[in-house]
């Protein structure tokens, strides 16, 4: 790791700012409504185009940078974002917003997959939590502190976060085209080590063993399960237990500093300890009964601890099982993290719809059918442990 410090830097930085950017537009949504007289679904669909976009290209993206090379695939990535959010800046008519929210999806896709990946690429397996928990909390850190810069912004005008946004993506794009390196050695490794893998069979096919499969499945899950349970938060909180706009702030901003403390301090440390697959089990069983107890809690202290541990848990458990896909192959890391993201991004589309069409049923719905799920996956986990995931290091 240590020759590759520099280069594991310029991700991360590179990394950082451009999820800044896609934190900035969030507090933007509601003036682009009012100022267009858009309704909400026509949002939504803005909203959703992205998650799409995402979710079509991630895989081919992935297998892309497999043949050609992690930098190119970036550096292109953070050029089409901020093509994207120039394109927002100036729109005027609906199809030219849904238009830039493709492109956005597309350089997401080129973007975060292939950033892990060349984290994987760049690294050790003894080494490998701690640069995929410093790329977490890089992404983490720049949504969390998107908001909030954006909203200062949008003091300006609505369209002053976007062209902010732009700037940040074509300088994180020279930035990274300059100073990045990737490894050819290691590139050439992958090559050899795939041919040898799939044998005449296609990439997907070879990658698709028993443990693979939960572990994508594990992926959808968490997506899924964190998206149900933030997407109604705030109305549920309101409705069940009358929590303020204060109270929800503290609570979201308590998880942000959490998040990044453990993504960054923490994930290393608990990985050598239990270990990947038991990292991922306590955090799957902690968030289940969380979830549920929430749906049965009495006290504005119960509601806020159960959550930052609910929070907690999604945090360490995406990268917990990003790390352990990464390990899984020495071949084919561009398709894994790509099938990856894109899997992420049918639970971020699937999770929201589901929980605002169960609460509308009853209040508690959403969360049963949450911890549900989410207690089903813990047992999945037993079933991963009885197979050998990770490759031999070289």
């Amino acid at each position: 790791m240590e020759k590759n410090k520099k280069s594991i830097y310029i991700l991360i930085f590179s990394n950082f700012l451009i999820c800044l950017g896609i934190g900035l537009v969030i507090p933007v949504t509601p003036f682009i409504k009012n100022e267009f007289h858009y309704t909400t679904s026509q949002m939504g669909v803005m909203t959703s185009l992205f998650a799409f976009a995402q979710f079509i290209a991630s895989p081919i993206v992935g297998r892309m940078s497999d043949k050609v090379g992690r930098k190119p695939v970036i550096v292109l990535g953070l050029f089409t974002y901020m093509i994207s959010e120039f394109i927002f800046a100036v729109a005027t008519t609906l199809p030219i917003f849904n238009l830039s929210r493709i492109i956005g999806g597309l350089s997401a896709a080129m973007v975060i997959p292939t950033s892990m990946a060349l984290g994987s690429d760049l690294t050790t397996l003894k080494d490998r939590a701690k640069v995929i928990g410093w790329l977490s909390a890089a992404f983490s850190g720049g949504l969390i502190l998107g908001p909030g810069l954006g909203g200062i912004l949008a003091g300006i005008s609505y369209k002053t976060p976007f062209w902010v946004a732009g700037v940040l993506a074509i300088t994180s794009c020279i930035f990274t085209q300059i100073f990045l390196k990737e490894s050819r050695e290691t590139i050439e490794i992958e090559h050899k080590e795939e041919a040898k893998l799939n044998k005449g069979k296609s990439s997907i096919i070879s990658i698709l063993t028993v443990p693979m499969v939960v572990l994508f499945g594990m992926i959808l899950v968490s997506s899924f399960g964190l998206q149900g349970f933030e997407s109604i938060y705030s109305i549920y909180v309101n409705q069940v237990f009358n929590f303020g706009l204060g109270t929800i702030a503290l609570v979201l901003t308590l998880n942000g500093i959490i998040s990044l403390i453990l993504q960054v301090v923490a994930f290393n440390w608990l990985i050598n300890k239990i270990g990947e697959m038991g990292l991922i089990s306590y955090c799957f069983l902690l968030s289940a009964v969380c979830v549920f107890w929430i749906t049965r809690a009495h006290t504005t202290v119960e509601v806020i601890v159960a959550t930052l541990v609910i929070f907690s848990s999604f945090d360490l458990l995406r990268p917990a099982i990003t790390t352990l896909l990464t390990k899984s192959s020495k071949a084919n890391q561009g398709l894994i993290n790509g099938m990856n993201m894109s899997l992420t991004s049918i639970g971020n589309v699937i999770g929201p719809l589901m929980s605002g069409a169960l609460m509308d049923w009853n209040t508690h719905y959403p969360y049963i059918v949450v911890a549900i799920i989410l207690i089903f996956s813990y047992f999945l986990t037993f079933i991963v442990k009885r197979f050998p995931l990770v490759s031999a290091e070289e």
